[in-house]
């Protein structure tokens, strides 16, 4: 459905979001999957990007040709143009391109020029909704690392006895704001379907994290009592969860969140008595989940010796016959191997011939709406789209080059 006239040019997959239109002008991670997640529901989403192609279209991951797996994983479905941010003209041209046609919903993560911000286009149009992510709330730059380190999870997250801070690898909070966005957007654009208003959304990526340590009770824990949280490796902090090896080699994650959890468990592994003599021996109550937390050590000096001695075909069998919570630790390189073949019984993936990269396995929206989802289709390459953008106008008002 292109933006500037509201006539389909491609065919128009439908879903939930279809005849949602979102002009999208980011790079990175949060916008991007915002606006990912609104196209894979079926919402027309053309991005804006400099000529040659945003920052983020040459990040790692690469295919061997030098195409982003990483862009083209994060644009899947939406379209392109690319246009001079530098040109007065050219952003002239997508503020009219945002104003023309079905109301519009503009997806940022810059407030750098005026005439694409929520006032200049709210004169023009009042029913546009305005989507802009910052860094920080104050204003300040800000990425998901500078994030992290800023807001405490780093000096919790690593092996225990270590000082060193460890970064999450994946950049949670640029997926948390992403998401929020989206949210903000979809309540924005509830709004304008019953009132006709637009709106403006700011979504800031600190403000995310210090929410997220918030709500999970950190940051109260810090305020009103007297403890002071460390490292605790692979364990779950409160409950018990830990890594074992099995007599084979193969590492598995096991998580025990409830009483039942824990008798299964013994039950799984033959070591109900053990920890019943223990008990009583202790004066301790293994079936309490802070119990357990407290006791980690005792308790996986037990468990190590039963997984140490168990192969990994058996341990599978007995943690899937009782029901544990479990999982084997797959790699990425696990995963892809042989073309996908361990995602291939999934419906998440379905086959993508992306140019730069060939055909491969993508994930459509982990949402299903009534047991079915749309099939992904391929990013598009730089200024693919820009058909779609209105006439440069001369110094005469009339079309450039007439």
């Amino acid at each position: 459905m292109p933006v500037s006239s509201g006539e389909p040019h491609e065919p128009v997959r439908q879903g939930l979001l279809a005849g949602l239109r979102v002009v999208e002008l980011s790079s990175y991670v949060a916008t991007p999957l915002c606006g990912l997640t609104l196209a894979q529901l079926g919402a027309d989403v053309l991005r804006v990007e400099p000529l040659g192609g945003a920052a983020d279209r040459t990040r790692w991951p690469l295919a061997d040709s030098g195409t982003s797996l990483y862009w083209s994983g994060l644009n899947k479905g939406k379209r392109a143009v690319s246009v001079d941010m530098a040109s007065a003209e050219d952003r002239r041209r997508v503020a009219d391109l945002i104003v023309a046609g079905a109301p519009c919903v503009v997806v940022s993560n810059s407030d750098r020029y005026p005439e694409l911000g929520y006032e200049e286009l709210r004169a023009r149009r009042p029913d546009v909704i305005h989507v802009l992510l910052q860094g920080r709330a104050d204003g300040g730059a800000g990425v998901d690392y500078t994030v992290q380190a800023a807001t405490g999870f780093p000096l919790v997250t690593g092996p225990g006895g270590s000082d060193a801070p460890v970064n999450q690898v994946l950049p949670a909070w640029d997926i948390a704001a992403g998401l929020y966005l989206a949210v903000g957007l979809l309540a924005a654009e509830r709004e304008r379907l019953r009132t006709g208003r637009g709106r403006q959304i700011r979504v800031a990526l600190d403000e995310v994290a210090l929410a997220t340590a918030g709500n999970l009770g950190y940051l109260a824990e810090a305020q009103v009592t007297s403890h002071e949280r460390g490292k605790s490796g692979n364990d779950v902090f409160g409950t018990y969860g830990r890594d074992f090896v099995t007599a084979d080699g193969e590492r598995v994650m096991i998580v025990v969140l409830t009483r039942r959890h824990w008798s299964k468990l013994l039950a799984a592994t033959g070591l109900t008595a053990a920890f019943e003599g223990l008990s009583d021996a202790l004066g301790v109550d293994f079936s309490g989940e802070s119990q357990r937390y407290e006791h980690r050590e005792l308790i996986s000096t037990l468990l190590a010796r039963w997984f140490s001695a168990t192969p990994y075909a058996e341990v599978a069998r007995l943690l899937d016959e009782h029901r544990i919570l479990w999982e084997r630790y797959r790699s990425f390189a696990e995963l892809g191997r042989d073309g996908g073949a361990a995602l291939r019984g999934s419906d998440l993936f379905a086959v993508v011939d992306q140019p730069g990269v060939g055909p491969h396995l993508a994930p459509k929206s982990p949402i299903v709406v009534d047991g079915d989802r749309l099939d992904p289709l391929p990013a598009p390459v730089v200024g693919q789209h820009n058909g779609e953008l209105p006439p440069s106008v001369g110094d005469d008002g009339a079309p450039a080059g007439d």
